[in-house]
């Protein structure tokens, strides 16, 4: 949990040791003696929590960095596409991921020991709307291996999967069921959180690598068969998404007007859902439940709406609202229900504190228990009662049941697989299984990424399509699937930095083996763990960071007297200012930010700054080691962890 203003302002409580420590608690720590040095500097370069976090992997330090100006692009390149590049090496959608992700890499942040979470997610919108206004592309692709691989579908898993394989050489053919790409990001979130001509630009720039076909309107297993698509592909990857929800497990849960959040969101995606009803009820406390009560007050009603306009008959394909109806909406009663009281919603706090402002009821810690229908089967009203989780499953309280009316009933309690005509596929739960290559188990050159492995956040599915296209590229080679590194990321490269700038290591000098410091032929007392280890907070300096605010996002947010028909984006993005302030309260864990302290603080003189000539990123010190006596003071005050005392005896 964040520190408060008052504790870092006024009760500072950082400190290296306890009250009353005074010796090392590690031998392996006790070293020197007198001026013998046992272990001297070395610098090491680990994962920040943040990257760790991040299912895609994203180098979020890295591009933090960047923004911040610690790192410096190349001559010919400004800050922000050199930000743009580091960013989308892991995921191509910066704009989108920086309005709707959850970011997880937030919650794992050093800088909630200081006071706050750096504003991860802000300054990833900053680099993705900066790189549409300045029409940023990806560097074109490598030439092409020959090998084509169907991908079926085209939401952010297989757009993903089309880029990663792009880069790699590979060409393939995306097959989606609907008329646009996108998948969830057109169809499961609302325009106002994922403005279509942004979400346009950036599927437009994964096309623009070339030879990405794509085939609309086709589904897999209706209009073609797998085998067809067996034997027209070198490989076939699934990334299906999950577009089946689950309906209420309760007497009557399947009314006709009892409706699934995916499909509700859809319809309204597609522009064929213009009203909501009169009383909605929406049972869930996830994200998809936020989007749902959101829309539903936007919609709003229509007074005598006519029966055969009723929001499900449109929701099931049936029929599609005249644009006419939205001058005739009236405000709507929505409410939400969740089995978890409201500070253990799955949802975003921000997004459920939104929610009540734009005039949603929610009612916590209940469940529902029945659906109340009237003689022609329709739901009248939802029955809740509170509840107690025992053992993660909810039980009703006898006694506290009561009635909730409604005209519409939306559940948000899950999503599943559609696999119609690829029964052979389903593992029995309307899921695809995967091994830890992202194989289909008994299925060679099958694959398989996002959702339809187990529904979770947008950017696991990113994350997996990555690790997905690595098992495809070597399937393609017919080599053996490398071992998968414990931090699965996309890391920074001290020897890639090397080479941008010139300062690459010599060629080896056959004998040579010892005496690295004065060598051209290798980077010296430096050594990269990122693939191993992640920093946590108790490895920095935390003293060295002042209590500095978390720059926040304008957002424009209705009230419930101004949400009907507003449609507008909530959330405004940083300005170049904002985004570099916000950048600079990055801690830069696990890598140096040039901050001094450990040639400040030497009383020996022994750690020195590099010449300009061959300074760069992560090469900003080094260390005189005749001067060297092990105090290890340096590794003491480096606030980001970066040195370690190691090397052995001397």
């Amino acid at each position: 949990m964040a520190t408060s203003k008052d504790e870092m302002s006024y009760n500072l409580t950082f400190r290296k040791y306890e009250e009353g420590d005074h010796t090392w608690g590690n031998y392996g720590d006790q070293i020197f003696s007198e001026d013998t040095s046992h272990k001297c500097p070395t610098y090491v370069h680990r994962t920040p929590p943040c990257q760790g976090s991040c299912p895609s992997g994203e180098d979020i330090r890295g591009w933090l960095d960047i923004i911040r100006g610690i790192e410096n692009p190349p001559t010919d390149m400004s800050m922000q596409e050199y930000a743009f590049r580091r960013s989308t090496d892991a995921n191509p959608f910066p704009s989108m991921m920086g309005r709707v992700c959850p970011a997880p890499c937030q919650e794992g942040c050093n800088r909630n020991n200081v006071e706050d979470f750096v504003g991860i997610n802000a300054v990833e919108q900053y680099i993705g709307d900066t790189a549409k206004t300045e029409n940023f592309q990806f560097d074109a692709a490598p030439a092409l291996s020959g090998k084509r691989i169907a991908i079926i579908g085209g939401g952010p898993a297989g757009l993903a999967a089309a880029f990663q394989l792009r880069k790699k050489g590979h060409a393939s053919t995306i097959f989606d069921d609907h008329d646009e790409l996108g998948g969830m990001f057109r169809y499961g979130i609302p325009g106002y959180r994922t403005p279509r001509d942004v979400l346009d630009h950036e599927i437009q720039r994964i096309i623009n690598l070339g030879d990405i076909e794509t085939r609309m309107n086709i589904r897999v297993g209706r209009d073609v068969s797998m085998e067809d698509v067996e034997k027209e592909f070198d490989a076939v990857i699934w990334a299906l998404g999950c577009q089946s929800g689950r309906s209420l497990p309760v007497p009557n849960g399947d009314a006709p007007n009892c409706v699934s959040g995916v499909k509700f969101l859809e319809a309204f995606n597609k522009g064929l859902l213009k009203v909501a009803a009169d009383r909605v009820v929406c049972v869930g406390g996830g994200d998809t439940s936020i989007d749902v009560v959101s829309v539903a007050r936007r919609l709003g009603k229509i007074d005598k709406l006519e029966a055969e306009q009723a929001p499900e008959f449109v929701i099931g394909g049936y029929v599609a609202h005249d644009a006419a109806f939205a001058a005739a909406r009236e405000g709507a009663e929505v409410t939400l229900t969740s089995l978890f009281q409201r500070a253990e919603m799955t949802a975003a706090e921000w997004e459920v504190h939104e929610a009540v402002h734009e005039g949603v009821r929610i009612d916590n810690g209940v469940m529902p228990v029945e659906v109340i229908v009237n003689a022609e089967g329709r739901a009248t009203a939802l029955r809740m009662a509170k509840c107690e989780l025992e053992g993660g499953r909810p039980t009703p309280v006898a006694g506290t049941e009561y009635d909730i009316e409604c005209d519409l009933i939306v559940s948000a309690i899950g999503q599943g697989g559609d696999l119609e005509g690829l029964e052979g596929m389903d593992n029995g739960r309307g899921l695809i299984d995967a091994d830890k290559h992202y194989q289909v188990p008994e299925k060679e050159g099958h694959f398989v990424c996002g959702d339809i492995i187990r529904p979770h956040l947008l950017t696991t599915a990113i994350g997996q399509a990555s690790i997905c296209a690595d098992s495809v590229d070597h399937y393609l080679a017919e080599s053996e699937m490398a071992k998968r590194p414990k931090v699965d990321v996309h890391h920074f490269s001290l020897l890639s930095k090397l080479q941008e700038t010139g300062l690459e290591p010599g060629d080896y000098e056959s004998g040579a083996h010892h005496g690295t410091d004065e060598a051209e032929y290798s980077v010296h007392n430096y050594e990269d763990r990122s693939a191993q280890e992640v920093i946590a907070s108790d490895r920095l300096y935390l003293a060295h960071f002042d209590y500095t605010p978390r720059g926040q996002r304008d957002t424009e947010v209705p009230d419930s007297e101004t949400v009907l028909g507003h449609f507008e984006e909530r959330v405004i993005g940083f300005s170049e200012a904002e985004a570099v302030e916000e950048a600079k309260r990055c801690m830069s864990c696990g890598m140096c930010f040039e901050c001094d302290n450990c040639v400040i603080y030497c009383p020996q003189d022994a750690v020195f700054r590099v010449s300009k000539d061959k300074k760069t990123t992560g090469r900003y010190v080094d260390t005189d080691y005749a001067k060297c006596i092990g105090c290890h003071i340096c590794a003491d005050v480096c606030p980001t962890g970066y040195i370690d005392m190691a090397l052995g005896d001397h």
